[in-house]
């Protein structure tokens, strides 16, 4: 006899697992641990994609595999890329900003949250003072690797890397931007309610003068949100001297990379960051912000806080609320008790912190 469905159940989601090189084959595993105790309705899938499968047989990514990601999961869950084995770094670049660029996820994402005022280095900063986000166009820019060199190794060699920003690509981040902070409370469920946009229009008129024309057409449409501008250069001395002022940044893919790797800074450094990289309703990826560190790899150091709030960052793309919820407590609580890696003040390992963080989910 045929079993009816439960229809209170909800849906398995389907997440692709892919810890790539270095820390991230550490960091992933605590995640990917730290869900299954949280009760998620998940399944996972992990895929081998990174520098020991290219060193191995030639594979960055296999014929298909972004149409496969796209197809049969929900959601993505990546390490990081790079080995010092592959010179050219040529695996990371085809798979993590072929992911990006292939499957158009063009909102890259990252929260900007202080847990604990210890982890801060500036004075008198609070958790309810560093509550912002940003968000970076992620699909354009110098990244798209357009331009050349010319005379290679003489003394007469030129190179160019063009910075591409189209139309829609600039428009779409906006709109982005703005929905982002409708759509989004700070930690202390008050609304957002200012969309800052960050450019260097004053130097790169041509780019810039893009920017400024779209931020201030998708701006007339949101007259409920505060619209604001700055130069890249003074946003990274106010970052650093008054985080309070922020609350949604969008900017392009370049300055974000950097203004993003600041403000993780102030949240305890970049074992602490987690990030989203989207295109509404389709598949999207998560991952911690650090690199793969070869330097730190195998040695059972490497903080898996990120990797673990991106986790919940994933989780809670995809309609789920009480996992990741409890997820976040967990690692503030971990936080709070120091029963974390050293670059935090605590004295664990990686995997001992990821079990740390794990026993507190289900409790």
């Amino acid at each position: 006899m045929k079993q009816k469905n439960d229809a209170s159940k909800p849906a398995t989601k389907r997440i692709a697992v892919i810890p790539g090189d270095g820390i991230g084959k550490e960091v992933i595993p605590q995640a990917v641990r730290v869900i299954q105790a949280s009760g998620a309705t998940v399944e996972f899938t992990e895929f081998d994609w990174g520098a020991d499968r290219y060193l191995r047989d030639g594979t960055t990514v296999p014929p298909d595999g972004f149409a496969m990601l796209a197809r049969d999961f929900d959601a993505i869950l990546v390490g990081a890329f790079g080995d010092p084995r592959v010179k050219t770094n040529i695996h990371a670049k085809e798979i993590l900003l072929g992911m990006r660029f292939q499957m158009d996820l063009y909102a890259n994402v990252r929260p900007v949250r202080l847990l604990d005022a210890g982890l801060c280095p500036l004075k008198n900063v609070e958790p309810k003072d560093v509550d912002f986000v940003v968000l970076r166009e992620n699909t354009e820019g110098v990244y798209t690797d357009a331009g050349g060199v010319f005379k290679r190794g003489t003394p007469d060699e030129i190179a160019t890397q063009e910075d591409i920003n189209t139309r829609k690509g600039v428009e779409r981040i906006i709109r982005y931007a703005f929905e982002y902070c409708r759509s989004h409370e700070k930690l202390d469920g008050s609304p957002r309610s200012q969309v800052l946009m960050c450019d260097k229009s004053n130097a790169m008129t041509h780019a810039g003068g893009l920017w400024q024309r779209a931020f201030k057409e998708a701006s007339a449409e949101h007259p409920e949100i505060t619209a604001q501008h700055m130069y890249v250069d003074a946003l990274c001395m106010q970052m650093v001297r008054d985080p309070r002022q922020f609350d949604v940044i969008v900017t392009n893919n370049m300055f974000g990379d950097i203004i993003t790797d600041l403000a993780a800074g102030l949240q305890g450094g970049l074992g602490m960051a987690a990030s989203g990289n989207i295109h509404p309703g389709r598949t999207s990826m998560f991952e911690p912000v650090h690199g793969s560190a070869p330097p730190i790899a195998g040695k059972n150091i490497a903080n898996p806080f990120g990797a673990i709030l991106a986790a919940a960052m994933m989780l809670r793309h995809l309609g789920l609320t009480r996992e990741p919820d409890k997820i976040e407590a967990a690692v503030l609580e971990a936080v709070r008790q120091k029963k974390s890696t050293q670059d935090i003040g605590g004295n664990l390992g990686t995997r001992e912190a990821g079990e740390g963080v794990a026993e507190n989910v289900c409790l």
